[in-house]
């Protein structure tokens, strides 16, 4: 009986089988590589070779036998020492003796048996459809002219332009919206005047600003509401304010409104600081006002409160009586 459909079989998953009495095949993996003379590339590959001294009986061959031909393992056994008698007569006649797939046996001039794997035949099963192929380098085909041929056209350049402006048409308008909104409306103008570092302008001024407001009304409104009337386009600022002293048609710029006189003439000193001659005016309610100056001419005393507000948030014109 020939085996030798059953060796084959075994060395796709094993990397030694051995016939008892006669040898050992044996497995050997050789990754991918390219002949760079020939330009063949070779896929991965388990080469068979034969060693004559692995001839115990591991069990491996005589049970695949048993197990395929529904044979006991002692036939098994018997089959695989007959098919070994007869390859040794073949071989001492001087005969190759072919195991197809595998490689081809003969005895040499020592009486020694020789092998010689079939190269075609591989059993490595990952490079199960991969056969080995040539490719030649391209004649004429010179790499650096396809560079050069890519740089003339210079898409990329194009596109990274393109990406540039467009980004530029969107962020400019956007910036330029972020300036005007600021500059020409009073979208933060209102947030600074209302927030103060003035220590004076604290939660005492919010308690009597109600009072401020009551004692506004009796003070003739048609004239307090004078005050609040933006100045002509063009107002005539003397050269010099020279305070007058009190009479019926002079006007007050108070600065501040304070329960305690403490507090108050605090406000008065700030106010000589800034070279103003203000003084403490006793309110109708019983709050001290602080008078900056007093001056003879409506327009000029708005003028100047608009100026001082910077610095006294809150400062209102009122006509003395």
């Amino acid at each position: 009986m020939d085996i030798t459909a059953f060796i084959r079989e075994l060395l796709f998953g094993h990397d030694c089988v051995i016939v008892p009495g006669f040898g050992g095949f044996i497995g050997n993996y050789n990754p991918a590589h390219l002949d760079k003379n020939s330009g063949t590339f070779y896929p991965p590959v388990k080469q068979i070779s034969f060693n004559r001294n692995l001839n115990h009986n591991d069990g491996l061959l005589v049970g695949k036998i048993s197990e395929s031909t529904k044979i006991n393992y002692g036939d098994a056994r018997n089959l695989v020492e007959e098919f070994v008698t007869e390859l040794r007569r073949k071989l001492e006649k001087g005969e190759n003796v072919v195991f197809d797939n595998i490689g081809s046996f003969v005895n040499n001039q020592e009486g020694n048996i020789q092998f010689e794997p079939d190269r075609s035949a591989n059993y490595h099963l990952d490079s199960y459809g991969l056969e080995s192929f040539q490719c030649l380098p391209l004649d004429g085909y010179d790499v650096r002219k396809q560079i050069i041929r890519h740089i003339d056209k210079d898409p990329v350049r194009h596109a990274a332009m393109r990406k540039i402006l467009w980004r530029a048409a969107v962020i400019i308008p956007l910036l330029a919206v972020a300036v005007a909104i600021p500059l020409k409306t009073d979208l933060f103008k209102a947030r600074i005047e209302t927030t103060t570092m003035n220590p004076l302008v604290t939660a005492e001024f919010e308690n009597n600003k109600k009072a401020v407001e009551e004692d506004l009304k009796k003070e003739e409104p048609a004239k307090v509401e004078e005050s609040i009337i933006p100045v002509s386009e063009k107002p005539v600022v003397p050269e010099a304010v020279i305070p007058v002293p009190a009479k019926e048609d002079a006007y007050s710029l108070i600065t501040g409104s304070f329960k305690s006189e403490e507090n108050a003439m605090i406000q008065v000193n700030m106010l000589k600081e800034e070279g103003f001659t203000p003084e403490i005016v006793a309110a109708p309610n019983g709050f001290y006002r602080v008078c900056a100056m007093v001056c003879s001419d409506l327009n000029i005393a708005l003028t100047k409160k608009d100026s001082i507000s910077k610095k006294f948030p809150g400062a209102w014109v009122s006509k003395r009586k």
